[in-house]
């Protein structure tokens, strides 16, 4: 992320004078989106610079604001950006109490630490918190990234997080999930065939939110939710837990919204309990318990 975000504000006029990497990878990054800047020691990008970008990972950035404030680094008027999504400005206390203009910005994307991701940046939402005298220097430095400000509460960094975790990450590995799943099914080109849908489904979620559901438990068909179960549990164990989680949590917005009806749903959440109990699989006959209901 910080090559990317000093990449752009270069674009927007500033001068990079500095930047910290340690492993072959950040080395890498850096040279590619920030090409003759030099490569030092954390404490000495504090010293050449008046705004300072700390992207570290979310568990690392307490002890390095601490040690930076603890070595003298940091110079009274100094903007002192993190990128955590985790935290909002409190963090930064140590280096507040040194003199330094304490801001948190993180952008809501996902990084590839190549130059597209600079693209990225346009019209990317970030979670803004400051105090409030620093707003507007906040607000502004987003803008000329190309930015869109989103203000959070301090006390609210931990959820707004854990939202995007929740729609960003978890998208990933139930992507990927699918596409394993299809290659086993005989699919040639899961991605192909995923993108569209994939592309059509979120796009919908975005415009109508719950009333995009679609699929077999929104209508309520329990057979084939537990014809689901079984192969899932024949073909791919691991999975079976996530799928009945999110079918639980997509049967409970369906009732909620009335494109389940109730009368289909006791069926549905007795296949899924069944499913979570580990006899989601045929029974003594041969069929797939629920299929004939």
């Amino acid at each position: 992320m910080g090559p990317a975000l000093a990449a752009s504000l270069r674009l927007a006029g500033h001068r990079p004078v500095a930047v910290s990497a340690v492993s072959d990878a950040s080395r890498r990054r850096a040279e590619q989106l920030l090409p003759d800047v030099p490569v030092v020691p954390p404490a000495d990008v504090l010293r050449r610079s008046e705004l300072v970008l700390l992207t570290v990972p979310d568990d690392a950035l307490p002890e390095l604001v601490a040690g930076l404030a603890d070595t003298g680094a940091v110079r009274p008027g100094q903007l002192l950006v993190h990128t955590s999504g985790r935290y909002g400005a409190k963090v930064l206390d140590p280096a507040l109490r040194a003199g330094a203009l304490p801001l948190a910005l993180h952008p809501a994307m996902t990084f590839t630490g190549t130059p597209v991701d600079v693209q990225r940046l346009a019209g990317c939402s970030f979670g803004v918190t400051a105090p409030e005298e620093l707003r507007l220097a906040a607000e502004a430095l987003v803008i000329e990234m190309g930015g869109e400000p989103e203000w959070i509460a301090e006390e609210n960094r931990p959820l707004y997080h854990a939202a995007l975790a929740l729609g960003a990450n978890h998208l990933v590995t139930l992507v990927a999930q699918s596409m394993e799943l299809l290659a086993a099914a005989g699919v040639g080109a899961p991605d192909r065939m995923l993108g569209p849908l994939l592309g059509a489904a979120l796009d919908n979620a975005l415009r109508s939110g719950d009333a995009a559901l679609t699929g077999p438990v929104a209508r309520g068909d329990a057979g084939t939710v537990a014809a689901h179960v079984a192969e899932l549990r024949r073909h791919s164990p691991g999975t079976v837990a996530g799928y009945l989680a999110m079918a639980r949590a997509t049967a409970d917005r369906a009732l909620a919204h009335g494109l389940l009806k109730p009368e289909l749903a006791e069926d549905l959440l007795g296949v899924l309990a069944d499913g979570a109990g580990g006899t989601g699989g045929t029974d003594s006959s041969g069929d797939t318990p629920g299929e004939n209901r």
